[in-house]
């Protein structure tokens, strides 16, 4: 129901505009109407511009100063300052004769030592929370009893700055989706989210969902986008975080993997010679076995060979040997007895 009647406010007002501009024929009763809600359309930016101007950024970790000058304190001579955030009070400064006598503060606040004299008092906060975001800070000055209306109403915006975006590619298998996770940590507000394929295509619709998880104890934001899409292996992907408060678009880019010709080429020649490489080897080394085999049955039968020469003569030495030996033996004399 709300959502419909936005819709129906917005084509209005853009009709409107297109009258008021020329850009389509309208009735002459609608130029009226027409002028009456179009400049309301400009007050309401306007307005809307005005206050967000006076909000002060707050970055969390880091010191912020709340601007508030009342040059007619120079005048007074006992008074006290309260600044409050919304109902409590965050400072209170007594002064007496122009000086400062007394100062209570919450969260260690404080205010330039010479406000009495210059009318500065801007409040100095040492650090931010994420819980003050949009929170209103108002200073209220106590005279001879009686308490002022809120002189100086300054809001206050708090941002961090998230963790540069951790970007995985999970691979799929020819024809599947591809899945990406975007991952970021430690800022606020929460952030928006940005896709892009190979830098200038947006990912079709419905296949992003991004979810984010508030800390309780800092109540900064965590936050993880999952993107499914169907695109080939050299495709570039990137993630883009956004904090506008920040002024930050923090980005991580998944580079796909490209093969050019020159490189199938190259690739498939060294193929080829690795191929030819190993075969020549295989070659030379069935040559080497078969030559050594040849060489071993050669030292063999030289072996044998050698061993049957050195048995003949063996058998040649013994055979004289005892032919000496025979020789040698002393005959026998025959005696008569």
């Amino acid at each position: 129901m709300g959502s419909s009647l936005f819709s129906r406010v917005k084509r209005i007002i853009f009709l409107d505009c297109l009258c008021v501009l020329g850009a389509q024929k309208c009735p002459q009763r609608w130029m009226p109407v027409a002028l009456w809600r179009t400049g309301l359309l400009l007050c309401f930016l306007s307005l809307c511009a005005c206050l967000e101007e006076e909000c002060v950024l707050g970055v969390v970790g880091r010191p912020v100063s709340l601007p508030c000058f009342y040059p007619k304190l120079q005048g007074l001579v006992n008074f006290s300052i309260e600044w409050r955030r919304d109902s409590e009070v965050v400072l209170r400064s007594v002064w007496r004769n122009g000086e400062n006598a007394e100062t209570l503060s919450a969260n260690s606040a404080t205010i330039p030592a010479d406000a009495a004299q210059t009318g500065n008092v801007s409040l100095e906060l040492p650090a931010v929370d994420p819980k003050e975001h949009r929170m209103n800070y108002s200073l209220i000055v106590v005279s001879e009893g009686k308490q002022s209306a809120a002189l100086c109403t300054v809001c206050l915006r708090i941002a961090a700055s998230f963790s540069p975006p951790q970007l995985q590619r999970d691979e799929a298998s020819p024809g599947h989706e591809t899945a990406f996770f975007c991952h970021s940590t430690g800022g606020f507000p929460e952030p928006a989210v940005h896709w892009l394929i190979n830098n200038t295509e947006k990912p079709p619709e419905g296949s992003v969902r991004t979810r984010t998880a508030s800390l309780p104890d800092s109540r900064l934001f965590n936050i993880t986008s999952h993107l499914k899409v169907n695109v080939s292996r050299d495709t570039n992907v990137s993630c883009t975080i956004e904090n506008q408060p920040m002024n930050e678009s923090l980005t991580s880019t998944s580079y796909g993997v490209k093969s050019s010709p020159v490189v199938g080429r190259a690739s498939e020649a060294m193929w080829i010679f690795s191929t030819a490489l190993c075969a020549v080897v295989g070659v030379m080394v069935v040559v080497g076995v078969a030559y050594q085999v040849h060489l071993d049955r050669i030292s063999k039968r030289k072996k044998r060979e050698y061993q049957h020469q050195q048995g003949k003569r063996g058998y040649k030495w013994r055979n004289r040997l005892r032919e000496e030996n025979e020789a040698m033996k002393p005959e026998a004399k025959e005696t008569d007895v």
